[in-house]
């Protein structure tokens, strides 16, 4: 019989799937993972400017990634973390539910369908610069945009109030499920979410009320209980798959912090995270909102301890080299093949890896624009006959994604703040020789490929440590 040991649950609700973790800890080993795409999202009724996702799906998938970890192990759970997609908003009505005994026994981490909002992710683009614009200025050291909780919730308030009046919760869709496994009516934000929903004092630790209240933003329904990172949001209400009822869940975090924070060894790294989306990050100790205001291009997000991520988060990483893959794909099809994805990757990975590939091509592959420059797109320049070949196509394209996080926060960044490495992680990133390539041409930093870096890792590490 397997030796009794404390384990830690950790939890990442990402963009396209669910992760899952078990770690040790004494060790801080992982014992046991799970993961799940999601397949959550769904049309929008704004075409391609509104971006939303199914929750129960993402529940669901929650659901099936933990149901699949052994019982044995579960039950030797004693700490719970959970992170997720940042800037994003959901609705719930909240109503109390009545007493069931046998309620404990089929515990299942759900909401009726009827009582929750599609999830309105960081994706979404129906906050265009205008309405943007015509919004209340905030005293935030942190500017809001399109995708971000405050703005969406804005244009409802503002464009269909109807929306809102059929709930009275919102949050991330992580503090969505801490809010059901805690059985919580009042809804806990940590600092980590509430700043990336705009509108948020970091220092006060605050909202903006007053500003919101006086241009008629549903504040009602905003999160009440404002917690620091690592802080428990409350106790498991049922056992659940064997963990026991009663073990402390962590207030939800941010999935860019807890990514970092499972790989961030020395304080002179940079993370690289490449999956989804891009993002460039590094701990910055001397950041104060008060005095610092940082670039356009590079935003300082709340950490952990009180400290301050600067970040550079670029919209476009691994779904634009996702696209390209696609329409290469598409194009075969129409042309009478049918080839799988899996060998369009393999392919494309091999031909750009080869020196040959290297060439005068640049690509720009903003396709969706960015937060800083919403209305950009992407092009190619420098197209000779000579720079037509698929290898040299590829190259260019991943040399393009990494250009642009290095236009937004430039080597010379780095080096002024001490970084000697870069620490790579994401799935569009450690699969992808390409990339890693072109992250050392652009940087000339040495660079490591992260262990155990999800950030479903990070959040269970977080719960840990500050426990």
């Amino acid at each position: 019989m397997a030796q009794s040991q404390e384990l830690a649950l950790g939890i990442d609700l990402g963009t396209t799937s669910v992760k899952v973790v078990v770690i040790s800890t004494q060790s801080k080993q992982i014992v046991s993972k799970q993961s799940k795409d999601t397949q959550a999202n769904v049309p929008s009724d704004l075409g391609i400017e509104g971006n939303k996702q199914d929750v129960p799906k993402i529940l669901s998938a929650v659901h099936s990634c933990v149901s699949r970890i052994s019982r044995d192990l579960l039950r030797q759970v004693v700490h719970i973390g959970i992170c997720g997609q940042m800037h994003g908003v959901t609705l719930w009505d909240h109503s109390a539910q009545e007493d069931d005994d046998d309620l404990e026994e089929k515990f299942k981490l759900e909401i009726p369908k009827e009582k929750v909002s599609p999830l309105y992710t960081w994706q979404d683009s129906r906050c265009d610069p205008e309405f943007l614009a015509a919004l209340p200025k905030s005293k935030s050291h942190l500017p809001t945009h399109s995708g971000y909780g405050c703005a969406t919730l804005f244009w409802f308030a503002k464009n269909k109030p109807e929306k809102l009046s059929k709930y009275n919760r919102c949050g991330t869709v992580q503090d969505l499920v801490v809010a059901l496994l805690c059985g919580r009516s009042k809804v806990a934000i940590s600092t980590q979410n509430a700043a990336s929903w705009g509108y948020f004092q970091t220092e006060e630790g605050c909202w903006e009320i007053d500003i919101l209240a006086e241009n008629d933003f549903p504040t009602k329904i905003l999160p009440s209980e404002i917690m620091k990172p690592g802080q428990s949001a409350g106790l498991l209400q049922y056992t659940w798959f064997g963990i026991p009822a009663g073990t402390p869940v962590g207030v939800a975090l941010g999935d860019l912090q807890c990514s970092v924070y499972a790989l961030l060894k020395n304080p002179t790294d940079a993370v690289l995270n490449i999956s989804t989306s891009a993002q460039l990050a590094y701990v910055d100790p001397f950041f104060t909102p008060k005095l610092t205001t940082g670039t356009e291009t590079i935003q300082h997000f709340p950490y952990f301890e009180g400290k301050y991520l600067a970040v550079a988060a670029s919209l476009n990483g691994g779904n634009c080299l996702a696209t390209f893959v696609k329409t290469l794909q598409q194009w075969s099809m129409e042309l009478g093949f049918s080839i799988p994805q899996s060998k369009v990757w393999e392919k494309l990975i091999a031909l750009g890896s080869e020196d040959a590939a290297i060439s005068e091509l640049e690509i720009l592959p903003t396709l969706l624009g960015e937060r800083h420059a919403p209305e950009q797109t992407a092009s190619v320049n420098k197209i000779t006959l000579d720079t037509l070949q698929l290898g040299q196509i590829f190259r260019a394209l991943c040399s393009g994604v990494i250009k642009n996080l290095h236009d937004m926060m430039p080597l010379e960044i780095l080096q002024k703040a001490g970084i000697q490495r870069i620490v790579g992680n994401g799935s569009g990133f450690v699969r992808n020789l390409v990339l890693q390539k072109e992250v050392q041409r652009w940087y000339e930093l040495p660079l490591e490929i992260g262990q155990s870096g999800d950030a479903a890792f990070g959040a269970a590490l977080a719960v840990i440590n500050h426990n």
